[in-house]
């Protein structure tokens, strides 16, 4: 018999044994992960409630605590938090206090170095002494419920198993680091939109920054104002910024809208049958596993309402959701709230100028420890205003004047919305908020309806904030915050409707307060605003029905400025087919869509690669970002005019950088090796929702990513959607109507692969299928005690 012929028996034989192997290898695997799985029955003795609360979870997990005591729910959420996302509430702490690399190393060192120069941790311990007693309280509470849930697990979260640490426990002043770790999502921690737009304004000829970077145009929809004129086309030749034979920088595009963001609105009682506002909300984030938010619901003390709503697992508060009497949501507002001051210098830099003559720098050390390599020592130059986080374009260091510093920047007010009863008592809480700033969109059970900004406004005395300036001389200063007397407001417009999509949404005084860190271009809040102003009478399902409007309006003319640059063109004759027959919207399915949206994002790249060859001659790294937010506006005109002095030197004609920048779009959708006709939006499009040590272990993924689906839905519409960011949670409810209402949100409420609530509800996520907001029948239930 040869050698050969016997391989194929010998492999018989093993595979019998190796199947065993990998068997017990899974039995292993699930028998370990089951030890850290959540407590979901049973009667646990605290030792440290003296009023009770019971949890009760219904087959979607979402947790409805009974207790006569605020201080007890508070401990009963901190237990749900702990036994279900504890590592995601780590991530967050350690996000803020820049402290990733103790946990995975040097992979997360720069963002530590970054954050560290904030010393929100020392911060964070400042907020918490400054809260009042009745909050310090419930917090206390709500860390000693969070600590208990994370002892009662048979085991540590199945994470810091495959990292190889432990858990450290909880404490008060983690809770407030998950605020700012939401600041550094929803605003810059070095105000790049003021670094890169003060560049811009000095930089470049007046004509061209005025054209590239309008304050905005026809799309906007404000609540108060008008929408601004057309941009005027420039007389200086573009060429004129690059020196001769200068190779083009380019830089890929994404779409402008891609923001974190969100959008709201809300309709007043005449525009309902039963007389009760209806409050619509859907918060734009990045989509992880699991959902940044968990869905709880708690009685409020002294009342037979509930509070129901989306938590932040590592705080004790309901960020969005109704108490029965009102109900609230938030969209990220997009104004200004930070400075960057450039420093005027003594000769040898040791000092810097101030109202009261030249002062010294402080200087504190940061030590960032690192798993796996020796702790680093950072050194935090500080001055009066602020840190030192940058140099710009000159080369002056930029002291930073944020918001998040200051104790009015981070506190627990927001519970206090638990107990109004009115839209017009909720408004005025929003100066008083301690949050990242954000449009507050409420409605009452008697159907009035509100807006107003969520967060501390700075008073700005002798600059408006649109540039960097010095403060030195003692006439820019900021004196103190915005009384709400002061805060800009909109209650009960005549229309009955109000929405916010993070455009601008103010005009004249109000605008001058709030400022200008990059609106969100206003195509999305504009279709939103459309499609409230199409109906005379709402009911939830109408307002879910414009949360998943995909329709795309504002790619309209860019299709059809498609089909005519393909006309005649027979080699083009397939293209042209699937564009013109695109469907109007982002549905998955749709090639054309792909191709004009795609189209578009290649133009602007074409189209501003001059711009941006030249600003890199200051400074190499520098990016559009999110300061090209209003450049539809440019790119149109240069699109549909096609004037010679803006034309992109490496083309020798407008219509020769057109067809280039098809081609390459065309030659992208086919490296994938399908036919054009499978070659849709939602092949681009596809779900990558994954557990973040998934992004580094790839067998994480297998049991924890969500479907790879193709999913409907893009930027600059309502439903935004892209594979790893979008509507964390979709909401629609009428205060004192909440058995009606509607409750998406992406991945479920667990954390845990193996728990029932692990990725249960996220198929009604995707599809868009009306979901319950309030909880179901009791499953399972635990007494705390």
């Amino acid at each position: 018999m040869s050698r050969q012929s016997s391989i194929p028996r010998l492999i018989l034989r093993l595979l019998p044994g190796a199947a065993a192997l990998v068997l017990i290898a899974l039995v292993a695997a699930w028998i370990w992960l089951r030890q850290s799985l959540p407590i979901l029955e049973g009667d646990l003795e605290t030792g440290v409630l003296q009023v009770p609360a019971t949890i009760r979870r219904d087959t979607r997990g979402v947790a409805l605590i009974e207790s006569e005591s605020r201080d007890s729910s508070a401990f009963a959420l901190g237990f749900l938090h702990a036994q279900e996302r504890f590592f995601q509430m780590d991530l967050l702490r350690r996000n803020s206090a820049g402290e990733l690399s103790a946990l995975v190393g040097n992979a997360a060192l720069k963002h530590d170095r970054r954050v560290r120069v904030h010393q929100f941790r020392q911060r964070a311990e400042r907020n918490v002494a400054a809260l009042p007693r009745a909050q310090r309280q419930l917090l206390s509470r709500y860390v000693e419920g969070v600590n208990y849930g994370l002892e009662q697990l048979g085991a540590k979260p199945w994470e810091y198993a495959l990292l190889g640490t432990e858990p450290q426990p909880w404490t008060a002043a983690d809770s407030m680091l998950t605020i700012f770790s939401m600041y550094l999502t929803l605003q810059s921690p070095n105000g790049k939109y003021e670094f890169r737009d003060t560049a811009l304004a000095d930089l470049l000829p007046e004509d061209l920054y005025h054209f590239f970077f309008p304050a905005g145009g026809s799309w906007d929809a404000p609540l108060i104002g008008k929408a601004r004129g057309p941009v005027t086309l420039p007389q200086t030749n573009i060429a004129s910024l690059l020196e001769a034979d200068q190779s083009l920088a380019y830089q890929p595009m994404a779409s402008e809208d891609h923001i974190v963001g969100s959008n709201n609105w809300v309709v007043g009682g005449a525009l309902t049958e039963h007389g009760a506002a209806i409050v619509a909300d859907d918060m734009h984030l990045g989509l992880n596993v699991p959902n940044i938010w968990y869905r709880a619901a708690w009685k409020i003390p002294g009342t037979e309402r509930y509070l129901r709503g989306a938590t932040l697992p590592g705080g004790p508060i309901a960020v969005v959701g109704s108490n029965g009497k009102v109900a609230w949501g938030f969209t990220n507002t997009g104004g200004d709230w930070s400075d960057l001051i450039p420093l005027e210098l003594n000769e040898d830099g040791s000092q810097y100028r101030t109202p009261d003559g030249w002062r010294a720098f402080e200087s504190a050390e940061e030590t960032i420890a690192v798993k796996g390599a020796a702790p680093e020592t950072l050194a935090v130059r500080k001055t009066i205003w602020g840190p030192v986080v940058a140099e710009d374009h000159n080369g002056r260091p930029l002291a930073y004047r944020w918001v998040a510093h200051d104790v009015e920047g981070g506190n627990l007010n927001l519970l206090r919305m638990e107990t109004v009863e009115t839209a017009r008592e909720a408004l005025d809480l929003g100066p008083t908020l301690g949050i990242p700033h954000q449009n507050l969109v409420v409605g009452d059970s008697r159907g009035h309806i509100g807006w107003t900004v969520g967060g501390a406004i700075p008073r700005r005395v002798g600059f408006d904030g649109s540039r960097s300036v010095s403060w030195a001389d003692g006439d820019n200063y900021w004196d103190g915050y915005l009384s709400v007397d002061e805060q800009p407001r909109v209650y009960d417009p005549p229309s009955h409707r109000i929405w916010t999509a993070n455009a601008r949404t103010m005009d004249g005084e109000f605008l001058r307060i709030m400022g200008n860190q990059g609106y969100a271009l206003g195509a999305r809040q504009q279709q939103i605003r459309d499609d409230l102003f199409r109906r005379d009478q709402f009911s939830e399902q109408d307002l879910l029905d414009i949360q998943l409007d995909d329709r795309a309006v504002f790619l309209q003319r860019w299709q059809q400025h498609l089909l005519a640059l393909l006309a005649g063109r027979d080699s083009y004759r397939d293209i042209r087919a699937q564009v013109e027959n695109w469907g109007a919207r982002a549905n998955a399915d749709s090639v054309g869509y792909r191709i004009v949206r795609n189209y578009r994002l290649k133009f602007m790249e074409y189209a501003t690669a001059p711009l941006l060859t030249y600003m890199r001659g200051f400074d190499k790294d520098f990016s559009l970002g999110s300061v090209n937010r209003q450049i539809e506006y440019a790119i149109w005109e240069m699109a549909s005019r096609e004037p010679e002095n803006l034309r992109n030197p490496e083309f020798e004609s407008w219509q020769s950088l057109k067809l280039s920048a098809l081609d390459e779009v065309l030659a992208k959708m086919a490296e994938g090796g399908l036919p054009l006709a499978e070659q849709t939006w939602g092949e681009q499009n596809t779900a990558e929702i994954r557990h973040p040590l998934g992004r580094a272990l790839s067998a994480v993924n297998w049991f924890t990513a969500m479907p790879a689906e193709p999913l409907s839905g893009d930027t600059h519409m309502p439903r935004v959607q892209s594979p790893d960011s979008g509507a964390s949670e979709r909401m629609v409810v009428a205060p004192g109507r909440e058995e009606n209402a509607i409750f998406h949100m992406a991945t479920g409420q667990s954390a845990h692969p193996l728990s029932p609530f692990f990725g249960n509800g996220h198929e009604d996520w995707v599809k868009g299928n009306p979901s319950p907001m309030a909880e179901g029948e009791t499953r399972y239930e635990i007494q705390l005690r």
